[in-house]
């Protein structure tokens, strides 16, 4: 649409009050699951997005905003704390929808305005500050709105990986450290059944590998910008996950050993190779007993684990230092045993006897196979 005139006839047009609320309000409060219902009320929102891209197509990008704005603001579904059907409205993915297309092709100057007017009209900042300075779980409805917002909008139909670092490192940037791993956790981390963040589970038990993928896939998406990125460096990522892993409490220790995994080779590496550095052997020696746990349980191949402790074992320079970072590992096992034993024996008066045998079987699963691969090592090399 290059004519000013019909363009301006068509912003009338989907300005009056009777059109937003045929094709806007009604489609907007969307609760089927059913993909077919869904896909339908998508493309009708990915409709609109192109409808808005030409009929504004003449307009200055900060005008194009304000329009949107006068469209959309009184619309419910699309603001934070104003649909009560969350989680199962699917208002924030159709929002999500019409944005893409309307700013397909955009320039990164252009969608930092398109995020700064996201944050303007939904109190974003304001809200995110109530989430990460309250105590974790204490504002439950406010983390599940801003994690159902952001994944709605920014994250879940962008497909595309540097477009979902862009929107990252949007919402993360203004942040402190430790306020970007709480981010982190609200926009990624496991729930719980009813929809509240599993900020307990992590620290109270085992959860499942699923539960850990999606945060462990948004720490790599930073990891992989890294490389003369003046806004990621490694050491950051690092800092990120080590408050990770400590919130609200320390993690349990098969989450930690699961979450490493997920990140990968190159990121599970370099914490350990920190800690090391930093002489913490305590640490280095739990995490890898850990890893070896949840290889076994979970099926990966205990190769990777031998093949990882080989690559820590380069950090110390000394003998002496390699035989103390073996010995305390080999300590690791019998303390983790005895932590699990005892688990056993308090199995009996709380009922959850069957988890704890099972942690200690592939345990000692575990131990057996790790050494058999550790010596076949040894022998190939001689």
């Amino acid at each position: 649409m290059v004519s000013k005139s019909i363009s301006n006839c068509v912003v009338s047009h989907v300005s009056t009050l009777a059109w937003r609320n045929q094709k806007i309000l009604k489609k907007s409060h969307c609760t089927s699951h059913k993909a077919e219902h869904l896909n339908t009320v998508l493309d009708h929102f990915r409709s609109l997005g192109l409808l808005f891209k030409r009929c504004t197509l003449l307009l200055p990008t900060k005008e194009r905003l304000k329009f949107i704005s006068n469209t959309f603001s009184q619309i419910p579904c699309f603001m934070i704390e104003r649909c009560d059907a969350l989680p199962l409205c699917q208002g924030f993915v159709c929002y999500g929808v019409f944005l893409q297309t309307l700013i397909a092709g955009w320039d990164e100057l252009e969608c930092h305005r398109v995020f700064n007017f996201l944050s303007k009209t939904a109190h974003l900042q304001w809200k995110i500050e109530g989430a990460v300075t309250s105590n974790p779980g204490a504002c439950h409805w406010l983390e599940q709105e801003i994690r159902f917002f952001c994944r709605g909008v920014m994250f879940e139909q962008w497909k595309n990986r540097r477009d979902a670092y862009f929107w990252l490192t949007c919402i993360l940037r203004p942040w402190p450290i430790i306020n970007q791993a709480r981010l982190l956790f609200i926009l990624f981390g496991p729930l719980q059944s009813d929809g509240k963040l599993g900020w307990q589970d992590v620290w109270d038990g085992a959860v499942v590998h699923d539960a850990l993928w999606d945060l462990a896939k948004a720490i790599l998406l930073l990891y992989g910008n890294t490389d003369g990125n003046k806004n990621w460096s490694t050491d950051t990522i690092l800092a990120i996950i080590n408050e990770i892993i400590v919130m609200p409490q320390p993690w349990h220790m098969e989450n930690v050993a699961r979450l490493l995994i997920l990140c990968g080779n190159n990121i599970c590496y370099n914490v350990l190779a920190s800690k090391a550095l930093n002489g913490r052997l305590f640490e280095i020696s739990r995490i890898l007993i850990f890893l070896i746990l949840v290889s076994e349980k979970d099926g990966y191949c205990m190769n990777w684990v031998v093949t990882m402790i080989q690559q820590v074992c380069q950090v110390f320079t000394l003998p002496l230092e390699k035989r103390s970072f073996i010995e305390r590992m080999e300590n690791m096992f019998s303390e983790v045993a005895m932590e699990l034993v005892e688990q056993v024996l308090a199995g009996h008066q709380n009922g959850e006897l069957d988890t704890a045998l099972r942690s200690l079987n592939s345990l000692l699963i575990a131990n057996a196979n790790f050494h058999t691969d550790i010596f076949c090592v040894f022998l190939k090399k001689e």
